[in-house]
């Protein structure tokens, strides 16, 4: 059984790559640039393998974590720190780095994230997506733990859900790079009274 299973993920990851080389050829050999968008066979062939390749056992996994307020608070900071930046707060994948990837950041709102079991969304979360930007979080080495994980699950289920406030509270959680760290400080010198752009003037006696 096992290697018939390894035999079939052959064969449909073959598939997966003469659906990639019919859409280049179809496209004007556009080589690969992620700037073209993902075809319907490419779609196909992708979502075929990886559910292909989740362990039957995996997507019948239940998840151990209760939805507490304060469990999906903790999975919201969470999100906020290390997933956004890919698959924005909301989870509509619209972001800089989520709309460039190959393919892009889904948006985990939709039935076709939802639809899937939990079991599934933390495989997914714990071994990544190969031929993607999706990385293992579960890799050897990582802090990130299964409980980790399986908190990410619910928030995921929560994403449809989301309210305006819990986004403005990961606003403040997203990482900050330098201009956005400079443009804070200003803002907290004008709110202090200082005038950041006013001249400086020497005192000259006579």
């Amino acid at each position: 059984m096992h290697r018939l299973a390894w035999f079939l993920l052959g064969v449909l990851s073959l598939l997966l790559v003469i659906a990639a080389a019919g859409a280049i050829t179809l496209r004007g050999a556009h080589g690969f640039s992620a700037n073209q968008k993902p075809t319907a066979a490419e779609r196909w062939a992708a979502r075929l393998i990886r559910n292909a390749a989740i362990p039957v056992d995996a997507k019948a996994a239940a998840n151990p974590i209760q939805a507490t307020p304060d469990v999906l608070a903790e999975a919201r900071a969470h999100w906020a720190d290390h997933c956004a930046s890919c698959h924005a707060n909301d989870g509509g994948g619209d972001t800089l780095m989520g709309r460039n990837l190959y393919p892009p950041a889904p948006d985990m709102r939709l039935p076709e994230t939802q639809n899937m079991t939990d079991g599934e969304l933390f495989y997914i979360i714990q071994n990544g997506v190969r031929l993607t930007g999706m990385p293992a979080w579960g890799a050897a080495g990582s802090a990130h733990d299964a409980e980790d994980s399986w908190k990410l699950v619910l928030f995921i289920r929560h994403l449809p859900s989301l309210t305006f406030e819990e986004k403005k509270q990961m606003e403040q959680l997203n990482p900050k790079g330098p201009e956005d760290r400079k443009e804070e400080e200003e803002e907290e010198k004008f709110l202090r009274g200082e005038d950041t752009d006013a001249p400086q003037h020497e005192n000259h006696h006579h």
